[in-house]
């Protein structure tokens, strides 16, 4: 995705991320934004998949949303954990794991993460410390919780990044899992990705107050609100929060002020909302352009450069098509496999 040379939009913002430019090399910023068009080219291959009837099921795309993921996955270590919502494909890719694994389990294949079992929602990797995918709305909070719990109980010095969206704030388990976590100073991040819709519903008919970044203050949880487009904003704040929890200090919130800019899910067709609104972040906030003009404005890389990594982001991600449309289907006998672990 190359920056367009007559957009101006959206100025100031780019000022203030330059600020930040300085304590990234340039390769960090290439990866970045490499990243961040993975996703974004991956989950529109998914969507054409989706409408070509190769994928079934519930599918939620993570367009528009890069930046939260990617900046928080590089305030990390490998050694952390993972865990998130159904809106989980961002995360996987930013995790390290394979498209074709991810697109794979997408088509209900063998060479899927979960063995084809598993669909959009429940993608699982141990090797990368990434622990779900979660349909329920809100439950993967209190699991991130008692992930943070092991890492501490262990001694091992790792935190978990916890993501929930703004339709999860108000489920009463989020609330008994910052009790506890504040209780034990347990070593999570929560991170709120508020795209400013729950399912249809916008956050200011849901919710009381939608400053959800204080929604941890009655358990003394530290907030903080985050340009959740802007990569290096994101990343400049997991790294503060991480190092405060993992110094022993207890959770923290990071609300992420982010927008999708697909409907809820592949069957919404998003008539709560205008065409213009969708549009006019688009062209004042994506995350990827608000990068590329960085890294082009700064001289750190050329348009020519930019639509190369493109090309080859996108060749990837054919590949990763092909892979999954060949790999075969789940035997019927895998419906009895991994439905219970012995301890």
């Amino acid at each position: 995705m190359v920056p367009s040379k007559t957009q101006e939009a959206g100025s100031t913002a780019r000022k203030d991320s330059r600020r930040k430019v300085a304590a990234a090399e340039p390769p960090t910023l290439l990866e970045l934004y490499r990243q961040m068009l993975l996703i974004r080219r991956l989950e529109e291959k998914a969507g054409q998949m989706y409408g070509m009837g190769l994928i079934g099921g519930f599918c939620h795309l993570y367009i528009g949303q890069e930046a939260v993921v990617v900046g928080m996955q590089a305030a990390i270590l490998p050694e952390d954990s993972v865990i998130t919502s159904y809106r989980d494909h961002g995360h996987m890719l930013a995790c390290g794991m394979d498209p074709k694994g991810v697109l794979a389990e997408l088509c209900g294949r063998r060479g899927g993460y979960s063995k084809g079992k598993g669909g959009s929602m429940h993608m699982f990797s141990r090797e990368k410390n990434f622990y779900g995918g979660h349909g329920i709305v809100g439950a993967q909070v209190p699991l991130g919780t008692g992930i943070a719990f092991a890492h501490r109980y262990r001694g091992n010095g790792a935190v978990c990044l916890t993501y929930f969206g703004d339709g999860a704030v108000n489920q009463g388990q989020v609330y008994e899992s910052f009790n506890m976590a504040a209780l034990w100073k347990l070593p999570v991040i929560y991170v709120i990705e508020n795209n400013k819709y729950g399912m249809g519903t916008a956050i200011e008919r849901a919710s009381a107050r939608t400053d959800f970044y204080q929604r941890g203050m009655g358990h003394g949880i530290p907030g903080q609100q985050v340009d959740g487009m802007d990569v290096l904003a994101v990343k400049a704040a997991g790294e503060k929060a991480v190092a405060a929890a993992r110094a022993g200090k207890g959770p923290v919130i990071l609300e992420m002020i982010t927008y999708r800019y697909r409907g809820h899910s592949m069957s919404d067709p998003a008539k709560y909302r205008t065409r213009e609104e969708v549009q006019k972040v688009r062209s004042e906030q994506d995350p990827i352009d608000r990068l590329a003009h960085l890294l082009v404005e700064d001289g750190h890389a050329g348009e020519d450069e930019l639509k190369d990594i493109d090309r080859r982001i996108k060749a990837q991600v054919t590949e990763a098509a092909e892979f999954a449309q060949n790999s075969p289907e789940p035997d019927t006998a895998e419906l009895f496999t991994d439905i219970l672990v012995r301890a």
